[in-house]
């Protein structure tokens, strides 16, 4: 018997997944997959939007429409994906989510899903909350994915379960607008429940669950996450994970009722236009374009370290007191491939900084 559950918008959704069968259903031994997409935006993958299974080398076949990304697969170049390694550090088998074919063909991949495993359970995990958006929202940016995800497994002949967890933590919705739509409380996370995924938090650069995770550990404060240096409250709401009424969902989200016919991801993008106003896919064309050709500035140690602390003045001055290593990155002007070597130089020069996985400022000027 087997457990699924389907990662609403992207790689960090997947990580949180892990996180929730483990504090869930950890004791009952039933195995899980987890449906996810992999879309790990231009920080790991320089190609615009998600990846579909011809993107890969070593995919698993598990239904007709679904494949399964195995620890030994690996993406075709120039594109990137966390999945794999993903594979490689946790015990789950993840199916890839395929958005070529619009909603049609992600709710055909999921009714295959149903009948090939009869899943003795079935949530939809959304870190954050966005998929509850209307689609006008002012602070709204990336719509699309969950959008899908909604639709489809609201056209499922199945029971499906709406989790948010992390109200807020992405940075889309403000949590005061959350509140009124969230259900019953499910579980709040602990530090205990992070210890599965400790391993994939030191490397996997989703911000908001990121952001979920350290708010189960007990961090508190102010986080500055994106490009954009966008404030994100970190408070005792965030470690906690919600029920919302599927229907009640759709009902709300106008990009989801819209695409519920769709056959092609250029549809929805057509659709995500015209009630939201973009794509976040040509959001990441636009970003992509900017950036070809130019090589990576050379990551000189004691420049960084002094740039760091003018970011860092300024930062405390709008009121933050934690940062991502994605926003310190796009702030001191690296490109994603040197992410990881600014975080080494970071807490091997400033140890007392890091609270996992977050950047603290220090609170001296």
């Amino acid at each position: 018997m087997t457990r699924l559950i389907v990662a609403a918008g992207g790689g960090g959704d997947a990580v949180a997944a892990a996180m929730l069968d483990a504090a869930l259903y950890g004791a009952d031994q039933h195995p899980t997959v987890i449906l996810t997409y992999a879309w790990d935006r231009l920080l790991v993958d320089p190609v615009p939007g998600p990846r579909e299974p011809d993107d890969f080398t070593g995919l698993e076949q598990i239904t007709p429409m679904v494949w399964a990304v195995p620890a030994e697969a690996r993406p075709i170049a120039p594109a990137g994906s966390t999945l794999p390694r993903l594979a490689a550090e946790l015990p789950y088998t993840f199916a890839l989510i395929d958005p070529r074919h619009g909603v049609e063909g992600l709710t055909r991949q999921l009714e295959e899903l149903v009948r090939h495993f009869f899943p003795v359970s079935i949530d939809l995990l959304d870190v954050g909350g966005d998929i509850l958006a209307r689609g006008d929202e002012p602070t709204l940016k990336s719509p699309l994915a969950d959008a899908l995800t909604l639709a489809a497994c609201c056209q499922v002949n199945a029971s499906i379960r709406l989790l948010v967890a992390g109200p807020g933590l992405d940075g889309e919705l403000p949590l005061d607008d959350l509140r009124g739509m969230l259900g019953p409380l499910v579980h709040t996370f602990t530090a205990d429940d992070v210890e599965p995924v400790g391993s994939v938090l030191e490397w996997h650069p989703s911000e908001a669950t990121g952001m979920l995770a350290a708010t189960a550990r007990g961090v508190r404060g102010v986080c500055e996450v994106r490009d954009a240096g966008l404030p994100v409250p970190l408070t005792d709401v965030g470690p906690t994970v919600h029920e919302v009424d599927l229907d009640e969902a759709l009902g709300r989200n106008r990009l989801a009722r819209a695409i519920l016919e769709t056959l092609s991801l250029n549809d929805v993008e057509a659709y995500s236009r015209e009630i939201c106003g973009y794509s976040e896919i040509d959001y990441e064309r636009d970003k992509a374009a900017r950036f070809k050709g130019y090589p990576p500035t050379e990551l000189d140690p004691v420049a960084a370290l002094s740039e760091l602390d003018d970011f860092e003045n300024q930062a405390r001055s709008r009121g933050v007191t934690h940062t991502t290593f994605r926003r310190l990155t796009e702030a001191l002007n690296f490109n994603g491939s040197q992410r990881e070597i600014l975080r080494e130089l970071l807490i091997s020069k400033r140890p007392g900084q890091y609270e996992a996985p977050l950047w603290r400022l220090p609170t001296d000027a």
